[in-house]
């Protein structure tokens, strides 16, 4: 629109116009080669016959089908401009007449088109179902989302944003990695201050994410003054926009998308931004009728020292696990962080004083969301894992282990699982885990050997008739590269 002269604020008035005086126009020029054609006939008519008076009610069949064939052309035409007619109504209740941000926001975004008008049917018909439940779980989120996007100076109406990314799910996982309710990608999401460790993963917490999403946006706006390319590498990245701008010379999101370089996602991201936009609206309209939405989102908070079980948090609050979960997606365990000496939980609105009262009335060892374990001779950190249902690499980051080869009877070791857990997994439990014997170690038949200059695992294995796979297994190589100076075994 820009290098038409034209201003955003007009373009919808100018479309409109512009498709009436065309409609005009044609309706005028059929109307014109109709007369021509027909006076044309009967002069022809008059010269070649004898005049015949006939009846008034009498017409010629060629003027008949003629006039027919006109009125459906006409008739095309105007259902035509009825649709288009329609359609700016439309976006006439999303854009508004008024100067904020938001309108400003809504005459740059929206623009109806065919990719529009497809996504608004798959959304209709195919796709219904799932966008079903994305407008029941919008009234949860919208509201504080719309919130935060305000206090950062942006247009609320980019909420719309997470409902084509995860259906406002928070613990929405892509195949490509992107985790929460705005997708954020690890590194991504730790630049914006999302802390992503084994106990917590920030990109699922629906605040946070918010704000840290709302920076990004910022930014990308900052970076291309074009809410088409900031949406745009939102979804590809900012460096791919940027190698498509310098590789097309254009800044036209539109123009960008005639090209094979942006990918296929990329291209239909705004469209399907704009149609589900549209829907959520005003979803009577486009046949969403008898949601059932959930509550908005509301909470108090609490601070907790130490790793805590959230059974206790559960039980002091006198609601179910399951709740204080839903609260507080971005817990990957069901207790509290272990690495930070304090940390603020969500609890449902109204119970803070109850679980202030009840929670002060816990023995702080009874607080704690992991049991002890002594360790007994012959046991190792694999036995011990297996038998709690918890891998090794969380019992080393609880204790500090760095070696696990150095573990000792009789030290007492904290295994990250609530009594409420263990009682359940011990009905699943092998009984045989439970009762721990001692592996007995084998002899492992075999000798050493120095690998020389020009060696290859191959060249050994030949050599001394094994194969080179099982020297890799028994030397836990994981390529085929090995130095000359290394010591392997090989096995007979």
């Amino acid at each position: 629109m820009q290098n038409l002269g034209l201003t955003r604020e007009n373009s919808l008035w100018y479309s409109e116009n512009m498709l009436r005086f065309l409609i005009l126009l044609l309706v005028f020029f059929l109307f014109s080669c109709s007369t021509f054609v027909s006076v044309n006939q009967r002069s022809q008519a008059s010269l070649a016959k004898p005049k015949i008076s006939t009846p008034s009610s009498f017409e010629y069949p060629e003027e008949v089908a003629r006039e027919a064939v006109e009125e459906k052309v006409v008739e095309k035409a105007l259902s035509e401009l009825e649709k288009r007619l329609s359609e700016n109504e439309a976006f006439k209740e999303v854009v508004g007449e008024e100067n904020s941000t938001e309108d400003q926001f809504a005459r740059e975004v929206f623009v109806y088109n065919d990719k529009v008008e497809y996504f608004i049917r798959y959304f209709q018909t195919k796709g219904r179902k799932a966008f079903t439940r994305w407008l029941a779980r919008s009234e949860r989120y919208i509201p504080i989302m719309k919130k935060i996007l305000k206090e950062h100076g942006l247009p609320e109406d980019l909420v719309y944003l997470a409902m084509i990314e995860s259906g406002f799910n928070p613990r929405a996982y892509s195949r490509r990695g992107a985790v929460g309710p705005w997708q954020f990608m690890y590194r991504t999401g730790k630049k914006y201050g999302l802390r992503v460790d084994r106990w917590v993963d920030e990109r699922r917490d629906p605040i946070k994410a918010t704000i840290a999403a709302a920076r990004y946006l910022k930014d990308l706006y900052d970076m291309f003054n074009s809410w088409h390319l900031a949406l745009a590498g939102y979804n590809a990245g900012e460096g791919k926009i940027k190698k498509a701008i310098k590789k097309y010379r254009t800044e036209d999101f539109w123009e960008l998308c005639k090209y094979r370089f942006l990918r296929r996602e990329t291209k239909n991201y705004i469209p399907k931004l704009i149609a589900a936009a549209l829907i959520a609206k005003n979803p009577e309209k486009y046949g969403f009728t008898n949601i059932k939405y959930e509550e908005p989102l509301k909470f108090d908070e609490v601070v907790v020292h130490g790793p805590v079980s959230l059974y206790v948090i559960a039980r002091c609050c006198g609601v179910s696990v399951d709740e204080i979960r839903n609260l507080n997606p971005e817990l990957k365990r069901n207790f509290t962080p272990p690495n930070r000496t304090s940390y603020k939980i969500r609890i449902p609105y109204g119970t803070r004083e109850i679980f202030l009262e009840n929670f002060a009335k816990i023995p702080p060892k009874e607080r704690i969301g992991f049991v002890e374990h002594r360790i007994k001779k012959g046991e190792s950190l694999w036995v011990i894992a297996r038998r709690y249902g918890v891998s090794i690499a969380d019992i080393k980051a609880v204790n500090r282990i760095r070696n696990p080869r150095r573990i000792r009877p009789g030290r007492i070791i904290l295994i990250p699982i609530t009594k409420e857990e263990l009682r359940f997994a011990s009905r699943k439990l092998d009984p045989s885990l439970l009762k721990y014997t001692p592996r007995v170690r084998r002899k492992r038949r075999g000798f050493y050997y120095r690998v020389r200059k020009g060696d290859s695992l191959w060249l050994i294995a030949k050599r001394f008739r094994t194969s080179v796979r099982k020297i890799k297994r028994y030397n836990r190589i994981r390529g085929n590269t090995i130095r000359p100076g290394d010591r392997l075994f090989i096995p007979r």
